[in-house]
């Protein structure tokens, strides 16, 4: 049995990441049968080419090495979300994003895709990469998806408001590189969601282009979202409010319902979630849940004795 977990942010959540990976490979005793870490997804900021969410910030080169090699040395691939939806051609010649994937070029790392005019230039001058089908896409037609699943992707992300639709679900090939996402926060059946990732899109594409002019000033981002978008009350949920939305997936449903279906990649989303959520989620998902209370203390006191959480 493999149930593998794609999980957020390798960058803004390097330590807190890296050292549950490290719990997971020392304490197997306290998590559920077949956990693996497939990748942790996520990009370096201020990469242009992200998508899905606005990623803030600068990190320069040294960093970007340091994190690679830290969760490569451990065997788990880092997975880019180039998956910014408004790209033009101008952008594929990008210093930093070309930067990203020279260091990273080694066959273990992947990269999750949504421009076609992205994709045909990965697989040319990077062909070493795995490519992911983002869920960003938005395919909600059974066939089209069916379709999406025939094309030369490594996995597709489904999206989630097929989520317990057992009826589609069953139908779909490849089932074991189908990735689901289990903890979406998004109201099922969003009619904004789409613009609400061309505006993630613009936003990202923006923001790089005024740290480069304006490194010293702060970012308007409102000026950049006309629609909103940044208000959604829904963003904000934290894992006990999505529990009763349609498209979430519980850890019971995971190892009773999906992955006898043959379904084997899980994604728990949370790149800008807090950091207690994410700890939160990922001993939900993946611990015991007869020692969960047991595994959080533990993971909680590793990340105090090495002074990533502090209480003051």
């Amino acid at each position: 049995m493999r149930v593998r977990f794609h999980l957020p942010d390798f960058s803004g959540n390097f330590k807190t990441n890296l050292m549950f990976a490290e719990m997971l490979r020392a304490r197997p005793d306290f998590f559920r049968e077949g956990v693996e870490i497939a990748s942790f997804y996520g990009v370096f900021p201020p990469a242009i080419w992200n998508g899905g969410r606005t990623q803030g910030g600068v990190v320069d080169k040294q960093y970007v090495k340091t994190v690679i090699k830290a969760f490569n040395d451990r065997g788990i691939p880092l997975r880019f979300t180039f998956t910014n939806p408004v790209l033009e051609k101008k952008h594929l010649n990008d210093d930093f994003c070309n930067m990203i994937l020279n260091l990273a070029n080694n066959g273990l790392n992947e990269a999750i895709v949504f421009s076609p005019l992205l994709e045909s230039y990965i697989r040319k001058n990077f062909p070493k990469y795995k490519l992911t089908s983002s869920t960003c896409k938005r395919i909600t037609d059974p066939e089209a998806l069916k379709e999406e699943l025939a094309k030369d992707y490594s996995i597709v992300v489904i999206d989630y408001d097929f989520n317990n639709n057992f009826e589609v679900l069953e139908t779909l090939p490849r089932k074991a590189d189908c990735e689901l996402l289990v903890n979406a926060c998004c109201e099922p059946n969003c009619p904004r969601r789409s613009a609400h990732y061309r505006s993630i899109g613009e936003q990202q594409i923006a923001y790089n282009e005024h740290i480069k002019k304006y490194p010293n000033l702060p970012f308007n981002v409102e000026k950049y979202d006309p629609d909103h978008f940044r208000d959604c009350p829904f963003s904000k949920r934290g894992i006990f409010e999505i529990k009763n939305l349609r498209t979430h997936i519980s850890p019971d449903d995971i190892w009773e319902k999906y992955v006898p279906m043959g379904f084997e990649q899980f994604k728990i989303e949370g790149r800008t979630a807090s950091p207690l959520n994410i700890i939160e989620t990922y001993m939900y998902y993946m611990a015991k849940p007869e020692l969960r209370d047991q595994a959080r203390f533990t993971f909680l006191k590793l990340m105090e004795d090495s002074g990533a959480l502090k209480f003051i």
